[in-house]
């Protein structure tokens, strides 16, 4: 866990904190643990690859990455195409391997990593445009890449390029349509179903995203992408529990890293790599200087983004595990030269790694490029299902930044059918009235009957982001005054609408009640 705070405060890519432990500890190193077993690396690095996509998907927002979606798709597909090509010549012409293994070469390390890109640009205040490309990127172009790779491991001679072109295409599409499906379904049926136990909720939404995968790979497309899109889907669909849902999932794509990393390291032995070292920087540089920005410039081109933005899109394609792990495949697959192939793709992602992740926020500063910071935090709703009562038991945190602060809970105009029952400020919890102001750092219970929670939610993330004007000022989320039983001046008190659902005494396993429980009550 210690290596975790140092990566988290040091702007690295936890990558090369655990890549150290594992070479600590394997052939050269203290301990001197030989190991050498490519294919196990390959199957437990693409198991971590699942989960760290899997995580990524669930933290991804869909608000973020819907306006950048063909951006990103395209860079993800004609961007890699260009970006394997320029390598592929450069190792080739200035390192001398042959077009095979230049070309594996170029394919590997053309694809951005998850886990390096999630965990350095959620540090990093960027524009949610620039990090909604670069994460749905780092999602996106693994699947186009393994494909690739895979192809050009086979022993024989290679396909045609259009027939490989074809084939990237076919197991995308397969791929989209199941992650997509299956997404969908498995929100439907964790929206509509109540599980016996909150804790089960996490670990369903994993089961749905490894799902994904399994019926991707099984139907002969790409399973990666599938478990990206499907985790995508599950992550914008207001599911219940979802502060806890997303805890877990964060904590075991750290669990899957530290495995993955540690592993890789024990997988090398670093004497070998010593005669590679110069070959590694050369087609590093191409591929960073030339390959990469090259391949963003012309891919992006249609969409007319600022020359500074896809400069730091350029710099920010950073490097992890993903490419080491793909380097086992021609080792798995038995292609001659497959060991140096993986220590110059091991070198290469190590120097590059420790170059761009620190430097991130300093070209970020230099191409003045930073987040907006008058802009609203999002709005933290968890939702638990009543299934008895046939309704939503809302919790809302409010944020620092939301426009919430000041507004009157009768001024929210919730739909007929939700209503706030219950504040808790400063460790305290009340009964509010109409009257009562809401501040920074509140959290709120609101009750919400089943056809109504969907514009409740609505209703509340646009009043966070426009204030008590929301409706008036084009931010959505259309107000229910006048509306019979709505909450507020023309609605009537908030406590009704919490008796009409439950009754007093409804559910005092979450406290809300038409009594108040005793608490404290203030107006």
């Amino acid at each position: 866990m210690a290596a975790v705070r140092i990566s988290s405060r040091s702007g690295l890519p936890s990558l090369l904190l655990y890549l150290g432990i594992g070479i600590a500890l394997g052939q050269d190193g203290i301990f001197d643990v030989k190991f050498d077993n490519a294919e196990l690396t390959q199957v437990i690095g693409y198991a971590a690859l699942v989960v760290i996509l899997a995580e990524g998907g669930l933290g991804a927002k869909w608000k973020e990455v819907k306006p950048v979606l063909p951006a990103a798709a395209v860079v993800s597909t004609i961007g890699v195409a260009i970006s394997v090509g320029i390598t592929a010549s450069a190792a080739h012409y200035l390192v001398g391997l042959d077009w095979r293994q230049a070309l594996i070469i170029g394919a590997v390390v053309s694809s951005t990593d998850a886990a390096a890109v999630f965990s350095v640009l959620r540090r990093v205040p960027l524009p949610p445009r620039i990090t909604g490309v670069l994460e749905a990127e780092s999602g996106f172009n693994d699947a186009p890449v393994v494909i690739m790779v895979v192809a050009l491991s086979v022993v024989g001679p290679v396909e045609h390029w259009y027939i490989l072109v074809a084939e990237i295409a076919m197991e995308l599409a397969i791929g989209a349509a199941i992650g997509i499906t299956v997404g969908w379904l498995g929100s439907l049926g964790l929206r509509h179903v109540a599980l016996p136990a909150s804790g089960l909720y996490p670990i369903a939404v994993m089961a749905i995203a490894v799902s994904a995968y399994a019926a991707g790979a099984m139907a002969h497309g790409s399973g990666f992408l599938a478990v990206y899109l499907a985790a995508m889907i599950l992550g914008n669909s207001k599911l219940p529990h979802w502060p806890a849902t997303r805890g877990f999932a964060d904590g075991l794509g750290w669990l899957a890293q530290i495995g993955m990393f540690v592993l890789l390291g024990l997988l090398v032995t670093p004497h070998d790599l010593v005669d590679d070292f110069w070959p590694a920087v050369v087609v590093g540089l191409v591929l960073t200087m030339v390959a990469r920005p090259v391949s963003v410039f012309l891919s992006l081109a249609p969409f007319r983004l600022p020359a500074r933005e896809k400069a730091l899109m350029s710099w920010a394609g950073l490097r992890g595990a993903v490419p080491i792990i793909l380097a086992t495949i021609p080792m798995v697959s038995g292609v001659e030269g497959s060991t140096r192939i993986f220590n110059i793709v091991f070198v290469l992602v190590i120097v590059y790694t420790l170059i761009q992740g620190p430097t991130l926020p300093w070209v970020a500063n230099k191409l003045n490029i930073a987040e907006d910071p008058a802009e609203a935090d999002d709005l933290g709703i968890e939702s638990a299902p009543l299934e008895r009562l046939r309704g939503h038991l809302l919790s809302v945190a409010v944020p620092t930044k939301s426009k919430m602060h000041g507004v009157e809970v009768g001024e929210l105009r919730l739909p007929a059918g939700a209503a706030v029952t219950l504040v808790v400020r400063e460790n305290q919890s009340f009964v509010p009235s109409p009257a009562t102001v809401l501040r920074r750092g509140d959290e709120l219970l609101v009750v919400a009957t089943d056809p109504v929670r969907d514009r409740a939610e609505e209703r509340l993330r646009a009043v966070a982001e426009g204030g008590k004007l929301a409706g008036w000022l084009g931010t959505g989320g259309s107000p229910a005054a006048g509306t019979p039983g709505a909450t507020g001046p023309q609605g009537g008190s908030a406590i009704p609408q919490a008796m009409k659902l439950g009754g007093a005494g409804a559910d005092t396993r979450t406290g809300v009640n038409g009594s108040g429980g005793g608490t404290k009550t203030r107006p």
